[in-house]
């Protein structure tokens, strides 16, 4: 797979998850891969299980992609995770090998409010 392939593979991905449509959601990895939430300490292995602990997920969520980037084997996402209306900032890297996903890390973070100490130098963001 080229790059323009694996980009087009992760727009199929993310515009499954959003829609819970885990068939297609999961076609990107590879049945031996590996999905690792650091926060949590949790590790998954296998294609199974990420999508049974996907599918037994009791909140409603919607993904919306910020941006990807990346290139060969190596593809990071970053994503607005809406759970039950709540907004987390995710960040997902994700390993391929031969045009599958062989390992995914997550990272999550809640919205929270900016300091007041560096106001005078930032924008906000929408």
């Amino acid at each position: 797979m080229d790059d323009d392939d694996v980009r087009a593979a992760l727009r199929r991905h993310w515009a499954a998850s959003d829609a819970n449509d885990f068939a297609t959601e999961h076609q990107i990895y590879r049945a031996d891969a590996v999905l690792e939430y650091p926060q949590s300490g949790e590790r998954i292995p296998g294609r199974a299980s990420i999508e049974a602990t996907r599918v037994a997920q009791p909140s409603t969520k919607r993904f919306t992609v910020r941006r990807m980037l990346g290139g060969g084997d190596l593809w990071i996402s970053e994503l607005v995770l809406t759970y039950d209306g709540q907004p987390f900032y995710v960040v997902s890297i994700m390993e391929f090998e031969d045009g599958e996903v062989v390992r995914e890390t997550q990272y999550f973070s809640e919205a929270f409010e900016p300091g007041p100490s560096r106001a005078q130098w930032v924008e906000r963001m929408e």
